[in-house]
């Protein structure tokens, strides 16, 4: 089993880190394997809506989007962490999710996703539903823990002082971990749930 961490902060040793270890130390008491992508402190453009991954398979802009896309098609889960910004995950990372999620054509049905959103103090509920948003779109089960998974913290390092967000990583890192598992045995003895041909609409027809 693996599981891809995406460090959605500027600050790759800030509080959304510190998440994301508590994380990483309780999967590998699991027996999951990990790895960390930050990308929170790349210069990521939006995607520009070209549609050439329909033709390429992979974004037209070959940076941190297409060498995480590889890492994303093996990996059994993903978890996305982010600060809050204004009520929001920080913009670097919606437009690396949007383009990830866009381009890459491979199916992302039964991996896990889960998020993680870190503030001060306000719009943690509001950047979590954003961010699981990726996932429900996909055809990805959303693990869950004993709260929502936010994490509480200003300056580097003071999250460690927030007991109950720390405890609700762990929480999730197992729950993920058992959920994975799961669905791995589901798929050996039922196989993968039925896939209907999709039906696109638009609301002006």
């Amino acid at each position: 089993m693996k599981v891809l961490l995406i460090n959605g902060s500027p600050k790759a040793n800030g509080n959304t880190a510190l998440a994301l270890a508590e994380l990483e130390k309780t999967f590998q008491a699991e027996g999951v394997e990990t790895e960390i992508v930050h990308v929170g402190n790349k210069a990521v453009r939006g995607c520009v809506s070209c549609y050439s991954c329909a033709e390429k398979g992979c974004c037209v802009f070959n940076d941190i989007v297409n060498e995480t896309a590889d890492k994303f098609k093996t990996a059994d889960g993903m978890i996305i962490a982010s600060p809050v910004y204004y009520g929001s995950p920080n913009g670097n990372l919606i437009s690396f999710l949007d383009r990830l999620f866009f381009s890459s054509k491979f199916d992302k049905s039964m991996k896990v996703g889960a998020s993680v959103v870190v503030a001060r103090r306000g719009g943690c509920s509001a950047s979590f539903d954003v961010l699981n948003k990726y996932f429900t779109i996909s055809n990805m089960p959303v693990a869950s823990s004993q709260y929502w998974n936010s994490v509480h913290g200003m300056v580097p390092g003071e999250a460690q002082q927030d007991a109950e967000g720390l405890q609700t990583m762990r929480t999730l890192a197992r729950n993920m971990a058992f959920l994975m598992r799961s669905i791995a045995l589901g798929k050996e003895k039922y196989g993968m749930p039925e896939q209907e041909e999709w039906i696109p609409t638009h609301f002006i027809r």
